[in-house]
């Protein structure tokens, strides 16, 4: 008998206008010590699919058709097995570790109010299972650490805590959406591998809901494709990776970087089984007759010298108290250590590391959101920080631009696109005429494959893709010489991340931009980049050529991150 079988699963959401359908005829079974991984693109309904196994579809959706059984009992409209095997019977793991764990209380409480809500046990027991359990998930010094607060845990600690929270009362499944989806490789590694030894340990059955195709590829045992709330295929993990039948399985693992060597475009499939060229390049001509033919001369453009930041225990304090006693007491954090190195014109340079190693800081940094303690950064020749460490924005005024993680949060949300993308045209061209500034507009939405009319439009009716699109188009109104990119396609399906990171790859080539690329997925640094500096702990581990790196790495370190990469390589 199979532990989970999902039959005729149909799920939708009336509206005033339409009714949107979110799952329709859904079918899969799930046997114990099985991985099942459920992947496709945003909207495709991996996580209503879930939601409805414990019950949790928000209003206005509604179970229209079909039967979710475990181990034969029937879930659809009996809130009362609900109740008793939420928790119990299956345990979640929710993407964002911080927002599923209470703020307000320890995390003994939390685990302790989990265990007696489902499991007979006393107070001081109960404890003790608590700690057990916080050790089975590889959390060191767990009887002191479970007195902490959820703030105390990095991300991936935290995350180990909600598996610990998921696993509390000996669940048979495990649904865990995106549980790894902001985590650094060495951290998403030790998540994985807890899961899959858990699986062995307990006989648990497991749901990955994704879309990082290297997940699946390292950790299911079978896969499921979905697209608009359709199941198109499903498989043995392996077969499917690499002998995809349906257009949309072909699409998501043609647009995986490959691991095992670069590539000079990311190839896309249309949804009739098309290969899609991109006219971005052809796109860019445009612009070039607005901004002027500029010549790549291959000279240093940026050089960090010895760059030092420390932040006291008072955080973001420490930019505006240099020279005070807190920046060297005992609970000051070193977050970038005696850093140097050089960038040339024309060139992608790649700055990889786990959370906490300094990437964003640097970049910081480099832009003037957080000066440095001590150290050099030299922009064209120019200091960008005067004697008493502030930023002189004149030397680079409008050259350097950034690209951030999260498009939502940088964007204003009360301006419209024309208003976000033409704001730093007026800062830096203040005698630019109305039909020069339009052209301009028109150039940019252009150039990021973005029709003229989402210009009158609001960043909430955008999806993820499209916002990281505007954003690059605002990053480059100011006809900048240096674009600093943040992580800026963690957040997006593999596909859409294919899209953009053609995009980039196209406007540096016909405008000659210089970039540095943060991430801390390896696979696309290595397509994205000329060269990478690998940091840990805010030190330079190692310098390389991006293919010298990644074939010939010499930092233990360096090795140890190629070493844990999720493993797919390009099948076509």
């Amino acid at each position: 008998m199979s532990l989970l079988k999902v039959k005729n699963l149909n799920i939708s959401y009336p509206t005033r206008k339409e009714t949107i359908v979110a799952s329709q005829d859904v079918e899969f079974t799930l046997e114990r010590g099985e991985i099942l991984g459920i992947v496709g693109e945003s909207g495709s309904g991996k996580s209503t699919i879930a939601n409805a196994i414990i019950n949790l579809i928000d209003p206005p959706g509604e179970i229209t058709d079909g039967s979710i059984k475990i181990d034969n009992s029937e879930l659809i409209d009996n809130e009362e097995v609900i109740q008793k095997i939420r928790g119990k019977k299956i345990g979640f793991v929710f993407q964002d570790p911080q927002t599923s764990l209470n703020p307000l209380f320890k995390i003994k409480d939390q685990l302790i109010e989990t265990i007696q809500t489902h499991l007979d046990l006393d107070y001081q027991d109960a404890l003790n299972r608590s700690i057990q359990l916080l050790e089975e998930v590889g959390i060191d010094n767990a009887e002191k650490r479970i007195e902490d607060y959820p703030h105390q845990f990095s991300g991936g600690m935290r995350q180990r805590v909600v598996i610990a929270l998921a696993i509390s009362c000996e669940p048979d499944l495990i649904i865990a959406d995106e549980p790894t989806t902001a985590l650094d490789v060495s951290i998403q590694y030790q998540i994985l591998e807890l899961l899959k030894d858990l699986t062995k340990k307990r006989n648990l059955g497991v749901i990955i809901i994704t879309h990082d195709m290297g997940v699946i590829a390292e950790t299911t045992n079978k896969v499921i494709v979905m697209r608009y709330g359709v199941i198109v295929e499903q498989g043995d993990t392996k077969e499917l990776l690499t002998n995809p039948k349906s257009t949309e399985a072909r699409s998501l693992v043609i647009s995986v970087p490959p691991t095992n060597k670069k590539i000079d475009r990311f190839k896309l499939i249309s949804p009739d089984g098309k290969e899609i060229t991109s006219d971005s390049k052809n796109l860019t001509k445009k612009i070039i007759k607005t901004w002027g033919v500029r010549e790549n001369t291959n000279q240093k453009l940026l050089e960090l010298d010895g760059v030092i930041k420390i932040f006291d225990d008072k955080s973001m304090a420490s930019n505006f108290s240099f020279g005070s006693k807190n920046e060297t007491d005992d609970k000051a954090v070193k977050a970038v250590d005696n850093v140097s190195f050089e960038l040339f014109e024309g060139e992608t340079l790649g700055l990889v590391g786990e959370s906490g190693s300094g990437k964003s800081t640097i970049a910081k940094i480099i832009t003037g959101l957080v000066r440095p303690t001590n150290g050099e950064i030299i922009y064209n020749n120019l200091s960008l920080y005067n004697s008493k460490r502030k930023y002189q924005i004149d030397k680079s005024r409008g050259q350097i631009q950034m690209i951030f993680q999260d498009p939502y949060s940088s964007l204003n949300p009360r301006f419209k696109v024309r208003d976000i993308i033409s704001e730093p045209i007026k800062l830096f061209q203040k005698n630019i005429s109305s039909s020069e500034l339009t052209q301009n507009l028109y150039d940019l939405i252009d150039i990021v494959g973005m029709s003229r009319q989402s210009l009158d439009r609001y960043p909430h009716e955008f999806s993820g893709g499209q916002r990281q699109r505007i954003s690059i188009a605002r990053a480059l109104a100011s006809r900048p010489r240096l674009l600093i990119c943040d992580e800026p396609t963690s957040a997006l399906d593999v596909s859409i991340q294919a899209q953009v990171l053609n995009l980039l790859k196209d406007i540096q080539d016909e405008l000659h931009l210089t970039m540095l690329f943060i991430s801390h997925d390896l696979p696309v640094i290595r397509q994205m980049c000329n060269r990478i500096v690998v940091l840990k702990n805010g030190s330079v581990c190692e310098t390389k050529e991006s293919e010298d790196l990644f074939n010939n790495p010499e930092h233990s370190y360096t090795q140890e991150l190629i070493r844990l990469m999720p493993k797919i390589e390009s099948i076509v």
